[in-house]
């Protein structure tokens, strides 16, 4: 069964410029399908498109219409009083309505008032059905999973910054049980945890997924097909993200074979017309036979000729390091009031190395990043060495001139010539026109890639990096990667891009619960390393435990009986509950594995008593 239909679809802002064209594509009832390309390609406007959010100039739009589809792209309005609970517990709006209606007509027949009975059981079954007995367990699954925490659902939500924001307007979709989820950089403010957690509800969901999203590992995970959008047409590969660049370099290699060889065989036809007409002066049939491949040449279908993407062209200046150690911390330790960040830190970073500092999000990454770098004030000492010169790219980039134009900040701030400025922009793909923008009118991503340009102006030889792939499409993020591949000093680094720690580290920092952790080898190791000290905190999964049998006391056995007869009739009746909420939920995935989860502790449970009530029943 097709959910989403769109044929010919074609958006324009600017009268005579497209952002989308003809655009055809069709996602199938349960695909996963990740969305990609350049920023400002029309990514986020084909996901307003769908939901009808933004209209569109000619073609046509089908989404299933039994299908409830939802958005996360923009944070709706909430009252001013809702605190995140609230914003929460919002996605069961037409639960809580039931359940009110339900609450009236009890209140009726507690006064002995006539009630409508069909309804009241009409109501009961779809609150039942609905999920309403387990609102508390899904809304505490998925926040813990995104990591909102119990304090924070008590805060009013307008008080939350964006990030924070984002990530509980996130929770509140995936409780809303949508069929259709359209998830527009779904993993953006969210930490390493929690877009684990995230992967793996959407690797459960039993419905279709629109993902839009530069986490290439993120895509990796998830998308069983990829959908390109350039120049405002579509191209899909069957597969991940890893699948895709494999794909799509074959592609490109075969249209260039093609072009070329079409080229070649044009050029051997054109000599031959040449030739013909001039031995064709005086020989009408030459003649006629030179125009009859003229004609050919003009049928030969013309293969367009691939294009390279643009690339950075741009590499940092290096300073030259001499000794072995870059710098080494003692007892380094900071708080905030009563909260400690992390304590007694005691690092040493020698020449060369590529280190990755990971944790949770406010676990005191960028801080510690700070305090190294005495931006910060903490207790305890930092030491470089003496050849030593860093640069720091931060989270939050900031300017102190917005209103100056890219070219006057490189004049100014790197005291540069003209030909140089506009060939260092010229490196990082800032040309024509764009470089007489505002710094302040420039998105996070192009901010990243112009402070970027200035640091790698400097010669330097330790580089420290807070999230710098952030806002980045994934072109510019290879072209950042490019650029640090070739750098040879120090680099430091907080990401929360797996793709991009899987590159390049070759040392993990973990910063968890106030206290560093070092790990001497690269993220896969280390990954595995993590996940073996996690199963053996947790008993092994599997099938659930089975009760121990309790032998039966001499006391009143005739009392045992009945008690056990009561327990395993209560034990049935549990099952049979279950199974009416199974076969209620299955089209809920996520549901339904819980649901079943339980029915067969349940059954265990059950077939406990029955050897009870056995064994006891045979001692009489």
């Amino acid at each position: 069964m097709v959910d989403i239909s769109v044929k010919n679809l074609t958006k324009f802002f600017v009268i005579g410029e497209n952002l989308l064209e003809n655009l055809s594509f069709e996602i199938q009832e349960g695909e996963r399908v990740a969305i990609l390309g350049r920023n400002g390609c029309g990514k986020t406007t084909l996901l307003k498109i769908l939901t009808g959010e933004m209209g569109y100039d000619e073609g046509e739009v089908f989404v299933n219409p039994g299908k409830k589809l939802g958005l996360i792209s923009q944070i709706p309005n909430f009252p001013p009083h809702y605190r995140v609970e609230d914003v929460l517990r919002s996605a069961f709006a037409e639960l809580a309505a039931t359940r009110r209606r339900m609450e009236e007509l009890e209140a009726q027949m507690a006064r002995g008032e006539e009630a409508d009975l069909a309804l009241y059981d009409r109501l009961s079954n779809r609150y039942l059905t609905g999920g309403g007995y387990d609102m508390d367990v899904e809304t505490d699954k998925v926040c813990n999973g995104l990591g909102i925490l119990r304090a924070q659902r008590e805060q009013l939500f307008a008080s939350l910054s964006g990030g924070e924001k984002t990530r509980v307007n996130l929770g509140r979709l995936l409780l809303e049980k949508t069929d259709i989820l359209l998830l527009d950089e779904p993993t953006n403010h969210l930490d390493l945890r929690s877009v684990e957690w995230l992967e793996g509800y959407i690797r459960a969901f039993k419905g279709t997924v629109l993902v839009v999203s530069h986490d290439r590992y993120f895509i990796d995970q998830v998308a069983q097909r990829v959908m390109e959008i350039t120049d405002g047409h579509a191209e899909f590969y069957s597969g991940n993200y890893s699948f895709y660049m494999d794909e799509k370099q074959a592609r490109f290699n075969l249209q260039l074979k093609q072009y070329e060889q079409e080229q070649a065989k044009l050029r051997q036809l054109g000599y031959t017309v040449e030739r013909m007409k001039g031995w064709g002066i005086n020989n009408r049939t030459l003649y006629r036979r030179a125009m009859s491949i003229e004609h050919r040449m003009e049928r030969i279908r013309k293969t367009e000729k691939p294009k390279k993407e643009r690339t950075m062209s741009a590499s940092f200046g290096e300073r030259e390091f001499h000794g072995d150690v870059v710098f080494k911390t003692r007892g380094l330790s900071k708080s905030y009031g009563e909260r400690p960040l992390f304590s007694d830190v005691n690092l040493l970073v020698e020449g060369a190395q590529r280190i990755a500092l990971l944790g949770d999000n406010g676990s005191g990454k960028t801080t510690l990043l700070r305090c190294i770098l005495g931006e910060e004030t903490c207790t305890g000492r930092v030491e470089f060495g003496p050849t030593v010169k860093w640069a720091y790219l931060p989270q939050i980039i900031h300017f102190d001139h917005p209103e100056r134009t890219l070219y006057d900040t490189m004049l100014y701030e790197k005291n540069c010539s003209p030909q140089v400025a506009r060939d260092r922009l010229g490196q990082f793909l800032f040309q024509g026109d764009d470089v007489f923008k505002p710094v302040g009118t420039l998105s996070g991503g192009e901010q990243s890639r112009l402070r970027l340009c200035m640091l790698m102006d400097e010669k330097i030889n330790l580089l420290i990096l807070d999230e710098p792939t952030n806002h980045l499409d994934i072109a510019s993020r290879e072209w950042v990667e490019a650029a640090i591949e070739e750098f040879e000093g120090t680099l430091l680094f907080v990401s929360h891009d797996r793709y991009f720690i899987e590159k390049f580290a070759e040392r993990i920092w973990l910063l968890e619960d106030g206290t560093l952790r070092v790990f001497d080898c690269g993220y896969r190791k280390y990954r595995s390393i993590v996940e073996h000290e996690a199963a053996q905190k947790q008993p092994a999964a599997g099938a659930p435990k089975k009760e121990r049998v309790r032998k039966p006391t001499a006391k009143d056995p005739a009392k045992q009986l009945a008690k056990l007869e009561r327990e395993v009739s209560g034990q049935e009746a549990r099952i049979a509950e279950l199974d009416a909420k199974i076969d209620a939920a299955s089209a809920d995935y996520v549901e339904l594995t819980r649901l079943l989860g339980e029915k067969e502790a349940a059954e265990a449970q059950l077939m406990a008593l029955l050897e009870q009530w056995d064994a006891l029943a045979e001692a009489q």
